[in-house]
């Protein structure tokens, strides 16, 4: 283990608990192990580890948070996560490929949406050039979690999203049988309605989504409508 992940696995391994791991594995389909700390605790334990510990030297990065990621409980993939959202805005354009590795490695919706709109958004505000290339290639790939990506990295864009961008990867997905890419259309339109309403009810208006991207996306102008 490295020895920058050291000090956080001694508390870890300490702050174990059985009952909350169980439950906490079993909520994810059983797929990933837990020391069973919840996230308040741990997010102060990263706290305080990382005011002792400080944040990864940039060289060394990409084999730190690759041995995060290999580790068998889940909360040291939350944690690196934090600490790369921390370093986000200040990363070398590389970085990009560290974040498909996250992607494409122990994926699943927990980790996936973070990484999209938290590191992957803000990467590509900062390179935009990298948007085309990167995400044309996710999309062809026929891999669900780098097209769930290519999707939700614009999740906080607001007014600066790119709808033609944003319309051409809805329709390319659209007829898809997988719930995760279905959910995420209905999440990115539903998160822009909030930006233009009219925009999103002429589109779902004007496109056959499948029933649960059509339920997402107007969730919320629906609850505003209705009080």
């Amino acid at each position: 283990m490295h020895s920058y992940i050291i000090p956080l696995s001694e508390v870890f391994n300490a702050k174990t608990n059985e009952d909350n791991a169980f439950f906490m594995k079993k909520y994810m389909k059983g797929q990933y192990d837990y020391f069973g700390i919840k996230s308040p605790e741990r997010r102060e334990i990263m706290r305080n580890f990382l005011q002792k510990q400080g944040l990864p030297d940039v060289q060394n990065l990409n084999k730190i948070a690759k041995e995060f990621w290999q580790l068998p409980q889940r909360e040291y993939q939350y944690v690196i996560l934090e600490v790369l959202g921390k370093m986000a805005k200040k990363a070398e354009k590389e970085r990009i490929d560290l974040y498909e590795y996250l992607i494409l490695n122990k994926s699943w919706w927990d980790t996936i949406d973070y990484i999209a709109s938290n590191l992957v958004g803000i990467h590509f505000q900062k390179f935009p050039e990298q948007i085309q290339p990167y995400t044309e290639r996710w999309m062809d790939s026929g891999n669900m979690w780098l097209q769930r990506t290519s999707l939700l990295f614009q999740l906080k864009y607001k007014k600066a999203t790119d709808l033609e961008l944003l319309t051409d990867y809805i329709l390319r997905l659209q007829g898809s049988k997988e719930f995760f890419i279905n959910k995420a259309i209905g999440w990115i339109l539903r998160e822009y309605s909030k930006t233009d309403a009219a925009w999103v009810m002429d589109f779902v208006k004007n496109n056959q989504l499948a029933p649960l991207s059509h339920r997402e996306a107007l969730k919320w102008l629906n609850r505003k409508i209705n009080g």
